[in-house]
């Protein structure tokens, strides 16, 4: 599959935007990019949707090295996977993590749409957000901790975050926004032949860390994952945001860890 006008320098841009986008790693921003990491321009992140995947397999592979590291330094798995998780925290300054807290928040604390679209764009976190990054970061440790093997642990976390961040696209193609302006908004709606090899790259992941049993199970499940919070954000607040996406992106990461344990 490929995509419309694939220039290699173009691809190289949509890369590196997506890498500014989604991660704090000290890359220069490209072409189309305001000068807010976080604020695109001109559809660069619609287009850059793609190379989602691209991404997590890199924060994957962060975390796996800090891991390998730990392992070595003669640490036990709890505590190396745990400093394995935090490194692809700090990877991403906690965006997924922060998403997953304020979804949580909306969804739960509010009574009407509005009032839960106030509540997850308040910067302050509430019980129901604590209690879901409490569960999110339990169940991530203890999936790594598990596998208790340098090799497993860094197919597990390529597998996780790279397929992990596949879904987006197809979620920001399928849901639209549920405000006229914010992060969600403001990205656009991924072209479908770029949501198309987001997809390939992602089951391309799971099938070569976890094997074409396994991946097709994970792809099974993560299919599943979108359509339960396609459901749940169009009852909520009719539509996703940016939280949404991230609490999406927690949600599949944990659920291709825990199939990484089979």
């Amino acid at each position: 599959m490929t995509i419309p006008e694939a220039g290699l320098e173009d691809r190289a841009k949509e890369f590196a935007a997506s890498i500014v986008f989604l991660t704090r790693l000290p890359f220069r921003l490209p072409f189309g990019l305001s000068e807010a990491r976080s604020t695109p321009s001109g559809g660069a992140i619609a287009k850059a949707a793609w190379a989602f995947p691209l991404v997590g397999v890199l924060v994957g592979l962060i975390g796996a090295i800090v891991y390998a590291l730990a392992h070595r330094l003669g640490l036990p798995a709890w505590p190396a996977a745990a400093l394995s998780v935090a490194a692809t925290m700090a990877a991403t300054g906690c965006l997924h993590e922060d998403g997953l807290a304020d979804t949580a928040d909306g969804f739960g604390g509010g009574t009407t749409r509005e009032r839960k679209l106030d509540i997850m764009r308040d910067s302050r976190i509430g019980t129901y957000g604590v209690c879901a990054l409490a569960i999110s970061t339990l169940l991530r440790v203890s999936a790594l901790a598990s596998l208790a093997d340098t090799a497993l642990v860094t197919f597990a976390l390529v597998a996780a975050h790279g397929a992990a961040r596949a879904t987006l696209p197809a979620f920001m193609f399928l849901i639209p926004p549920a405000r006229q302006d914010g992060l969600s908004f403001n990205a656009g709606r991924p072209p479908i032949e770029r949501v198309a090899v987001a997809g390939v790259l992602g089951l391309l992941i799971l099938t070569i860390c976890l094997g074409l049993g396994l991946g097709l199970l994970a792809l099974i499940l993560l299919l599943a994952a979108i359509a339960l919070m396609a459901c749940l954000s169009l009852r909520e607040i009719d539509g996703q945001t940016g939280d949404v996406l991230g609490a999406l992106e927690q949600v599949s990461e944990i659920v291709v860890l825990l199939i990484a344990l089979h």
